[in-house]
């Protein structure tokens, strides 16, 4: 149950959004795709600087070799439902949407503390007041693909006869730990909720969805008494890339067919980028975003695909855009995971385009924490030196969400207007899927895109507004987290000082783990 700390006017007067139900056609819903985002992470982090003197490790194992800053993480006083309750709630008053507005709702997680009761149930608490019971939606899971499902589900479901004429709302949350020793550094924590319908700014393109899975023991929790997972670094470092290439092959496809049949498309729906008989490259997306196991395996990532187009490309071609890659034009792309000299050689020739169409969308990853360690952390006990550890640490994405919010945080939404942007996720288990999204053209000021954009302008002030915790600090707190999971009987401590203004937080685990929820008081007791 939660504890109420709700204003009185349970519905809001003054959205930004229209009124529900929407307009209901015999055909699908225009342009579905991401309205509005919000992004909640922990009000404390440690620094990784200060880890790596704490654990008397090389400087630079964690800043440089992992690529991270900050790591946030959680104390005992939140969990996965305390992390979906905040980040619900905040998008709910920012957008002014009506409570009854909401006709699905999932959740992506993998953090998982109840093996039937799903978080979305207990995010129904939220809707209580409203009346709206009628949300279809519950959990999905499968390591960090869960959130991309739910978000696929979410659009297939606005673009079917099911839809009433509602919105839908798609919820994305971690809490990544591990114990105590080499992997430890590369947790992180965070939520992020999207509000998903028509005539949205980032459109979610129709029937362009490359998708690859299989059945791998790469990263998994088999252990329900714990949080830990079991790792083998490099067989998921192998995963990922053979997943990204074919989910490529798969999008490359469709786009390329969906180009053949354009004369026979009305012209409102034909692609910007749109010809008949050419093949799709990394040209053709103005950014590009990664599910982020560690920073530098989506550098690696990018490159990954420059490769592919280079096995693609006519000969004059390759001279001009590929350089330096000609001697690897022979090789199959199975024989090349590990292949140093062949990294070396894509990471220089795509330096330039992963700067333009992907570097700005890692930001908030290196500040809130990774999600997989790499190779040199998990599967081995030694220090990987810099010069064969390409891999560096970044965050718990779930979805390309926080990698969305980034990207439209550092451009400005005249830049983004128009752009095809690329999206890779990956679950490890494994589930994985390339697609993409379109920002939409208008970007004046008050246009549905521009709001997207300076919604999330205050992201900067809030991970500045976090709380640097010692090394000491933080290994308590993980210590008490692993002795109080699935604890029962029990309270947290009382203190909240440690919380953002707002933020939904676990007051009690009763005899029968039935868990009690209270929320912070606003800023001025509001």
């Amino acid at each position: 149950m939660l504890a109420r700390l709700l204003p009185a006017a349970a519905h809001h007067r003054f959205s930004t959004f229209p009124a529900v139900p929407l307009a209901k056609t015999n055909t699908w819903p225009k342009d579905v795709g991401i309205l509005a985002l919000e992004v909640y992470f922990p009000a404390q982090y440690v620094d990784q600087t200060d880890l790596e003197k704490y654990n008397n490790v090389e400087a630079g194992r964690y800043t440089v070799g992992l690529g991270q800053t900050h790591m946030g993480f959680c104390s005992v006083k939140e969990d996965i439902n305390s992390l979906c309750l905040t980040v619900v709630q905040q998008l709910m008053e920012r957008t002014k949407l009506p409570w009854d507005s909401v006709g699905r709702l999932e959740v992506g997680t993998e953090t998982i503390i109840d093996k039937s009761k799903a978080v979305k149930t207990v995010l129904m608490e939220l809707f209580q007041d409203s009346g709206n019971t009628d949300i279809e939606g519950i959990d999905t899971t499968n390591a960090c693909y869960g959130g991309t499902a739910s978000l696929f589900n979410a659009a297939n479901w606005m673009e079917s006869s099911s839809w009433d004429g509602r919105y839908a709302m798609v919820v994305c949350g971690d809490i990544a730990v591990y114990p105590s020793g080499n992997a430890r550094p590369t947790g992180g924590a965070g939520a992020v909720a999207m509000l998903i319908g028509p005539e949205a700014p980032l459109v979610l393109e129709r029937g362009l969805r490359g998708t690859h899975m299989e059945n791998v023991y790469d990263f998994y929790k088999p252990d329900g008494a714990s949080e830990y997972p079991l790792v083998d670094g490099k067989l998921s470092i192998q995963c990922y890339i053979r997943a990204l290439d074919r989910c490529y092959t798969v999008y490359r496809q469709k786009i390329q067919n969906q180009w053949k049949q354009v004369g026979a498309m009305p012209a409102a729906q034909l692609l910007p980028t749109a010809g008949n008989d050419r093949t799709f490259t990394l040209d053709d997306l103005q950014f590009m975003i990664f599910h982020s196991p560690f920073c530098k395996l989506v550098q690696k990532s990018l490159a990954r695909l420059m490769y592919n187009d280079f096995l693609s490309a006519s000969g004059d071609t390759q001279s001009s855009h590929y350089k330096g890659l000609e001697a690897f034009r022979g090789l199959k792309l199975e024989d090349t995971y590990t292949n140093k000299d062949l990294d070396k050689a894509l990471l220089k020739a795509s330096l330039d385009t992963f700067n333009k169409k992907t570097k700005a969308s890692l930001y908030l990853s290196t500040t809130m924490g990774t999600r997989t360690p790499p190779p040199c952390m998990g599967a081995w006990p030694h220090f990987c030196p810099s010069e064969y550890c390409v891999w560096s640490a970044s965050p718990p994405t779930h979805t390309s969400a926080v990698s969305h919010a980034w990207v439209l945080l550092c451009h400005s939404a005249q830049d983004l207007a128009g752009s095809r942007i690329g999206a890779f996720s990956y679950g490890s288990g494994l589930a994985a899927s390339f697609f993409s999204f379109r920002a939409s053209q208008d970007a004046s000021p008050g246009s549905p895109l521009e709001k997207l954009v300076s919604s999330l302008s205050d992201l900067p002030k809030r991970l500045a507004s976090r709380k640097r915790m010692s090394p000491e600090e933080f290994t308590k707190i993980m210590d008490q987290r692993e002795q109080f999971f699935h604890k029962v009987n029990f309270s947290p401590p009382a203190d909240t000082t440690s919380l953002f203004p707002g933020t939904w937080y676990l007051e009690r685990v009763d005899e029968l783990y039935r868990r009690k929820y209270a929320r912070c008081p606003m800023k001025g007791g509001e």
